[in-house]
């Protein structure tokens, strides 16, 4: 057995013989450490007959029986459940609750089977206090304060658990390489050796994940193709409110997400999220407008906040909050171009309450309608509600989903619903709601001001 020396980022993952400043690949400064590889001569092992080519047709296919964890937001945002056998990370900023999320969850999950719970950042005392608070009482979840990966699998050979949670994967390290824990060698080694125990003994296993600066799973991002599922922990540490979003899923949609209340008591559901994103919501405001943003199979409503003031400086300032940058400053410039708003000299905030991202295009009309109402010192109409994606020449594009969103806007107690005309074909029209369909951001100005 020989041992050579590399170099490898701790970003990214890229290999060189030598050391170098800046990694060639990410462009990451000082990313490089050193590692040593060890290469094992021998033969390759024989294929196994479940690695034969067969005919697709012949495949056979078990029916998926998914488990519950007993929280509605996470099985939701799982696609309906955890399925045996699969490999979940969790990854979030530092404290934003991802060990008091998998804490809970193992609580309930051992209501169906036995849990082991491992600690790698926490000693058995620290997460026993921590479940104190959290009223985690479960007679079935094992706690196992323990860095090496060799000891966690002799205690899933003693236990033979169906449920495994890692807390978290860069303080795991196996004595098979000599780098340090955290390395990228350190975890896709220790991530490929838990998929392959997931795999082979059906073990639903729950890994918990560093961030870096960037907002991206530390690590190399070998590490989020090899699971099934990568979910984020998003949040702002001046809301109580966290969301819970799947960026990839090979059991169910990609869209779904999850959002839970951070008390004293750990995190509670929130079935109802629109009416607490609404709930503070000030009214007869210039620059206030309220949105139905599409999440998955959920519609939820938001408020945009737009401030339009002049600058003493010689460039404007342009702020966004929740929100896509570059998507508000194309919206400013529809607006200047196609209504003839003197934008160019005004510094420009916009932000969506309560913390949420929002990433679809059919909140354009929203960003239209606030940015125009904070310029003009003009509220909205009262109980009106806009959605629609704006083109560059000012038309009003339909978007997906419209019926959910204008169902979700009535029973809100909406009275008024400014969409785009493409919209309004087969659309049955709620109770008490009046739909206003737009086909360019000039008729939006003529329907949303008294």
């Amino acid at each position: 057995m020989k041992s050579k020396t590399i170099y490898a980022c701790q970003q990214c993952g890229y290999q060189s013989p030598k050391w170098l400043g800046r990694c060639p690949d990410c462009g990451q400064w000082n990313s490089l450490a050193e590692e040593r590889q060890r290469e094992v001569s021998g033969r390759l092992p024989h294929r196994t007959p479940a690695g034969l080519a067969q005919r697709i047709a012949e495949v056979a296919m078990d029916k998926e029986s998914r488990c519950r964890c007993g929280i509605g937001e996470l099985d939701r945002v799982l696609g309906g459940g955890v399925v045996p056998g699969s490999l979940v990370l969790i990854g979030g900023d530092p404290g934003i609750g991802k060990s008091t999320l998998l804490l809970q969850a193992a609580d309930r999950l051992a209501a169906s089977g036995t849990v082991l719970y491992v600690t790698a950042e926490e000693s058995a005392r620290q997460v026993k206090l921590r479940g104190a608070r959290l009223g985690v009482e479960a007679r079935e979840l094992f706690i196992c304060a323990e860095t090496s990966l060799e000891a966690v699998l002799e205690r899933v050979e003693e236990l033979t658990p169906r449920f495994l949670v890692v807390d978290s994967i860069q303080t795991i390290f196996t004595a098979v390489l000599e780098s340090a824990p955290g390395s990228v060698a350190q975890v896709r080694e220790c991530a490929g050796r838990l998929m392959l125990l997931a795999k082979g003994k059906g073990i639903s296993t729950f890994i918990a994940g560093h961030v870096t600066k960037g907002g991206a799973i530390a690590g190399p991002r070998m590490l989020e193709h090899m699971v099934d599922t990568v979910l984020y922990f998003e949040g702002d540490a001046g809301h109580p409110y966290r969301i819970l979003r799947a960026v990839k899923n090979r059991f169910g949609s990609t869209n779904e997400i999850g959002v839970f209340e951070m008390l004293e008591s750990g995190l509670v559901e929130v079935a109802n999220p629109s009416e607490l994103f609404l709930a503070e919501r000030p009214e007869a405001s210039a620059g206030s407008v309220v949105v139905p943003s599409l999440e998955g199979s959920r519609p939820i409503l938001v408020e945009l906040q737009a401030l339009v003031s002049g600058t003493s400086l010689g460039t404007p300032r342009r702020t966004t909050i929740g929100i896509d940058h570059n998507r508000v400053s194309l919206l400013v410039a529809v607006l200047e171009k196609k209504l003839g708003l003197p934008l160019s000299a005004q510094d420009i905030f916009l932000n969506v309450a309560g913390g949420v991202r929002l990433d679809e295009p059919a909140v354009d009309l929203g960003v239209v309608a606030a940015l125009a109402s904070s310029h003009l010192n003009r509220p909205l109409v009262a109980g009106m509600i806009l959605f629609g994606e704006v083109g560059l020449t000012g038309e009003v594009r339909a978007v997906s989903r419209p019926e959910l969103r204008v169902m979700e806007a009535a029973r809100l107690g909406f009275r008024r619903c400014c969409l785009p005309s493409g919209n309004l074909k087969n659309l049955e029209v709620p109770a008490g709601l009046e739909l206003l369909g737009v086909a360019n951001v000039q008729q939006v100005l003529e329907q949303i001001f008294d």
